[in-house]
């Protein structure tokens, strides 16, 4: 899917308030260039989206987050918007046997609630852009999952950390509930929070530490679809540009949240020291 670009075009000099000449001098192209490209008679160059997108954000325009905004607004009764931030491009159509088989849960199609969630997890590549999503939620089986032990365990079988533990009832039997339904929601575990389920896993700390120290890293919720059902409900809206100032500004406030995260973390593990089971303990 292609960038809406003569529509953001348009509202980007609307809601600056100039005219075509104007941005044309401003970022250093030909006034018939963007005219050609509102009109739609031409498709943009990365050059030029880059120039107009990146001009944008430094002259304060969230358009990303706006248009958010009014998806929201205009979301039919029973569906949900979600966001998938991807690398590059979503090539073809979309699909649950893509993503690698050690993520969170798996095989499945990844997602999350909000546009900054989304770009926060792929501001780190420069030709990443952000997918908005209409989920229709009827008649499809999920499964949920809350910060706990529950969770920790399945996450750590799918991240490949349990190979001791595989073939334990409890776990074999988290494992048949997480494939038993068409989409998941569920608490992001990035590599960060990932360390921490492996120190549990390794017997460092205890299932109340790590579920603890799991909770001060909060991310928000991801959407996981895993039935060819669940893929059919979800429909591209638009596809998102995301500009080197745009990302570099995702990556700063990312950084800045991993560093509180951090110092929340060792006040969790202190705090909830010696409480709770250790891993051999659970699954004896």
């Amino acid at each position: 899917m292609d960038y809406n670009f003569p529509d953001d075009l348009k509202a980007i000099r609307e809601i600056l308030g100039i005219t075509q000449t104007e941005l044309a001098k401003r970022i250093g192209v030909q006034q018939v260039t963007l005219s050609r490209n509102e009109s739609g008679k031409t498709s943009a160059s990365p050059k030029l989206l880059e120039q107009v997108y990146g001009f944008a954000f430094d002259h304060n325009i969230k358009l990303g987050r706006l248009k958010e905004m009014l998806w929201l607004e205009n979301l039919k009764p029973g569906h949900k918007l979600l966001f998938h931030g991807a690398k590059s491009e979503i090539e073809g159509e979309i699909s649950i046997n893509k993503s690698r088989t050690n993520n969170d849960f798996g095989q499945g199609f990844y997602t999350g609630e909000s546009y900054t969630q989304a770009l926060s997890f792929v501001s780190g590549f420069d030709h990443s852009s952000v997918y908005y999503l209409d989920f229709n939620v009827s008649e499809l089986k999920c499964k949920q999952y809350k910060v706990n032990q529950e969770w920790m365990l399945t996450i750590a079988y799918y991240r490949g950390t349990l190979e001791e533990y595989s073939e334990h009832p409890t776990i074999k039997k988290l494992i048949t509930e997480s494939r038993n339904c068409d989409y998941i929601i569920a608490p992001i575990a990035d590599n960060r929070m990932f360390q921490i389920i492996n120190s549990f896993i390794a017997g460092e700390i205890t299932d109340e530490q790590c579920k603890h120290c799991l909770a001060a890293t909060n991310l928000g919720n991801q959407y996981v679809f895993t039935s060819e059902q669940a893929v059919q409900q979800l429909k591209i809206l638009e596809r998102s540009y995301i500009s080197f100032s745009e990302r570099e500004h995702y990556k700063n406030l990312r950084a800045e949240d991993t560093r509180l995260g951090d110092d929340k973390v060792k006040l969790a593990r202190r705090q909830f020291r010696g409480m709770g089971k250790y891993i051999d303990e659970i699954l004896k």
